[in-house]
This record gives structure tokens, sequence and C-alpha cells, in this order.
């Protein structure tokens, strides 16, 4: 059963968005929220598996909203407390933490979607979507993928040519880190398909591309899908059509 959190602005938009989502089978509604500071805090309580956030959302700063959604131990800055005891194998307190954000957005917002995703947004939508385009991919995000709609994927492809100071990747994070296996996959990520569609490309089990996908981002240092993407195009393993 995937969990879901959601935030809008518009009391009948959450109410919509609830009835929608609470009749579709393997999805639960398991809170709401009407601004970045009570998701901020729905996220950290209810624990759920995504957070639809609509991106013209009020309160709290978006960008500042995701990034403390999407990474837990950016919620707070005090001082940690004394470790706890480790972890069975196996188990992330971290990981179990998180949840990912998958964002509404209108057309004329695409352009920030690089910034976004840069803080940790784990697929945008267009608010438009259809009902089944919207469960499809709640469910996509919440299985680990991006989800990236056409014309976003242009905004962000645009934003990453516009890019005027690109940090230096250190050598051992460039394309030559990879093994050829793992440039393939990390194409076919770029490209936005599936595990199950590149474990059919490479006649290899999804476990397998799991293992690759998860081996690509610790190397590239990047937290998740949508950062390995523009990885890809900022070093030119990939080249978008004019």
């Amino acid at each position: 059963m995937v969990s879901v959190l959601v935030v809008n602005d518009q009391s009948l938009q959450r109410l919509a968005l609830r009835m929608l989502l609470t009749a579709e089978p393997g999805l639960t509604v398991v809170g709401e929220a009407a601004d970045g500071d009570e998701a901020i805090r729905a996220s950290a309580a209810l624990r759920p598996d995504v957070v639809l956030m609509d991106s013209g959302l009020s309160g709290a700063d978006a960008l500042d909203t995701i990034r403390r959604i999407a990474r837990p131990a950016a919620r707070t800055r005090t001082p940690a407390p004394a470790p706890a005891p480790a972890p069975a194998p196996g188990f992330s307190g971290e990981a179990a933490a998180a949840s990912r954000v998958l964002m509404l957005t209108a057309a004329e917002r695409e352009a920030d979607a690089w910034a976004a995703l840069r803080a940790g947004a784990g697929g945008f939508l267009l608010n438009d979507a259809d009902p089944a385009e919207l469960t499809a991919a709640i469910r996509v995000v919440a299985a680990g993928d991006a989800v990236i709609t056409p014309g976003l994927t242009r905004a962000l492809i645009d934003a990453v040519r516009q890019q005027h100071t690109v940090r230096p990747l250190p050598r051992a994070s460039g394309p030559g880190a990879l093994t050829g296996r793992e440039r393939d996959v990390l194409i076919a990520v770029a490209a936005g398909w599936t595990n199950a569609e590149i474990a059919q490309w490479l006649s290899i089990a999804p476990t397998t591309v799991k293992t690759h996908v998860s081996n690509v981002l610790t190397k590239i240092g990047a937290r998740a899908r949508v950062q390995a993407v523009t990885f890809a195009y900022e070093s030119g393993l990939i080249r978008p059509a004019a």
C-alpha cells in the first residue's frame, strides 16, 4: 500500500485529490497539509511514501520544503542526539524517514523544474494530467523511479544548457568511472526508462538493474535518479537533440 500526503493550499483541491486517490486500489491518503510548514510537520509525523505537492505552495519556501521533506537531516539544525543503537542489517533509518516528493505544476512554471530537482523532488506532473496519469506517477515515484513530463524534460535540458558555471566533477565521479553496463543503465535512466524496461532491454533481472543504478548513484555522488539524469546531460553522456 502506497501512502500519500496531499499538500495543496486549496481545500477543494485537497478534497478532490483525497477522494480520487482513496478510491484507487493500493493507494491511501494518510494526511493533508495546506502550506509548506504544515507539509514538513506532517511528513515528519506520518512518514508517507509520497508527498503530492502543488508547486504554487504558500508558507515556507517551496524549495526549502522539498529539501526538508526529501532529506530529513535538513529538517533541523539542532545538534544530533547521542547515537542510537545500530540498525539491523539492510535497514537505513534515513531512507525510512525520507518521503519522495511528486510535484504538480502548471505549464508556465516548467522552468522551476531544475531548482526543484536539485532540492530533491522525485518527479513532476502537469496539474492538468488525467487521473490515470496521476495515480501511475505516484506509484512510479514511490518505487524510486523518476517522473518527468516531456515538456518538463525540455525545460530541464534548457536549464542545463544555460548553466554558465557548472562545478567540475571529481575525476573519480566522471563518466569514465562507470563500467560499460553502468553507462548503458545511466543512459536508459536519463531517457526515462523504468527498471523493468531497462531489464528487458539488457536481458537482465530487475534486481540487477537496481544494483547497477545504486552503483551509478554512488559513483557520481547522486542521491536519486533525477540527479543522475542531470549528470548525464552535464557530463555530455547524453546530448539532447536540437
